[in-house]
């Protein structure tokens, strides 16, 4: 073999090799991608179907309930209520009527089953996605109250 057929062997080697690890990388990244999703936004039919998400909004007063290891509450945009299903230890500051993030998938059932469930940390913070999501859903019940 001459230099030159060494040269562009090893230089299409290489750009094989990292074409494949880009391939894993982008692999990694698509099966640990959560969108944001409001209860409205699931009641429109815009969940993603089978995939991981994120179901985001206030912890209904009134709606946590043991059973066992599970826990059961609903997750309210003050238009809509999902139904969660999480079983492990919820966060300290996880309570009724305060803002959570769950992270799951939504059973055929339209119960949401968690993995993973985080609680607002401070009483004056929201992440702008689900402040705007709850804007927009009361915005719409308005409307809607106005109508009738």
């Amino acid at each position: 073999m001459k230099p030159r057929q060494k040269r562009i062997a090893l230089i299409v080697g290489g750009l094989a090799a990292l074409g494949i690890a880009a391939g894993f990388v982008l692999n990694a990244l698509d099966s640990n991608i959560a969108f944001f999703v409001t209860p409205s936004e699931i009641a429109a039919g815009k969940a993603p179907q089978g995939k991981a998400f994120r179901l985001g909004g206030m912890v209904k007063e009134g709606s946590v309930r043991r059973d066992n290891l599970t826990v059961h509450f609903v997750v309210t945009d003050t238009a809509k209520d999902v139904p969660v299903a999480y079983t492990g230890i919820l966060p300290d500051l996880f309570k009724e009527g305060k803002g959570a993030v769950a992270q799951g998938k939504l059973g055929p059932d339209g119960v949401f089953a968690a993995s993973e469930v985080l609680a607002k940390h401070d009483e004056n913070y929201m992440p702008p996605e689900a402040q705007h999501a709850m804007d927009q859903a009361q915005a719409q019940k308005a409307a809607q109250t106005l109508k009738q």
